[in-house]
């Protein structure tokens, strides 16, 4: 059998491993939150647009799902987490390669299907038993929330549903499902006229949004670095994000 000389073995193996998506350096990977969905969508679209040949994979759920994924060994590089607990738990992990810094802030919004059917005026209203009332889960940042806005008000509520998400509770009262649910600002915009911000008065609390790099790709910096440059505020602020 006739051998492949060294010059031709390394060509076939590198076509071998650009086929295979072997060599991933024009990838960076981004593990977000799913308040972000929107917002980061448009990031990565500028992102790639002012760095052509890159592309961005975008990853979107629960931060506490994310940070547990990542914490286990998750292939990511940029780590955007809707809270800063959760943040910590891959940072103790040992699984990030740059100190956190944060890049947004949320506040707290009560939504009901646009024509109100259960006639939501304000955040006492959810001690109403009649009333179907999603929350998220107390692990999701947007969960830990609630519940510190509803003990800050006095409010004691048995909620319906605790979802894994934000964006399940926001799909649930624009379609009707709920009477009413408890997502973030940001959410509001997305519900687009399918939804109706209730005003929650003083009882406003914000949560905090870190991003860190997982992988010490230069990839992965210079995507953080854009998030946290006057683009990424821009985007962000369209989207219903505050400065941290």
């Amino acid at each position: 059998m006739r051998t492949l000389g060294l010059g031709l073995l390394a060509g076939v193996l590198a076509w071998i491993s650009a086929g295979c998506g072997g060599d991933d350096g024009t990838i960076v990977t981004v593990y977000a939150a799913a308040s972000l969905s929107e917002a980061f969508e448009d990031l990565a679209e500028e992102f790639e647009a002012a760095n052509p040949g890159v592309d961005v994979k975008l990853s979107f759920a629960g931060s506490a799902r994310l940070a547990a994924q990542i914490s286990a060994g998750a292939r990511a590089d940029v780590f955007a987490s809707a809270d800063i607990a959760n943040m910590a738990r891959v940072v103790d992990a040992g699984r990030t390669s740059a100190p956190p810094v944060l890049f947004a802030r949320n506040r707290l919004a009560l939504v009901v299907p646009a024509d109100n059917p259960g006639d939501v005026t304000e955040l006492a209203d959810l001690v109403d038993d009649e009333l179907v009332v999603a929350v998220c889960a107390p692990e999701v940042p947007c969960g830990a929330l609630a519940e510190t806005v509803l003990d800050d008000a006095g409010v004691d509520i048995d909620a319906d549903t605790e979802e894994a998400s934000v964006r399940a509770v926001l799909t649930k009262v624009m379609l009707g499902e709920v009477d009413a649910g408890l997502v973030y600002a940001s959410d509001v915009a997305v519900g687009s006229d399918k939804v109706l911000a209730v005003p929650l008065g003083p009882q406003i609390r914000f949560n905090d949004y870190p991003v860190a790099t997982v992988s010490d790709r230069e990839v992965a910096t210079d995507f953080v670095d854009f998030v946290l440059g006057p683009d990424g505020f821009r985007i962000l602020w369209i989207h219903g994000f505050d400065s941290p």
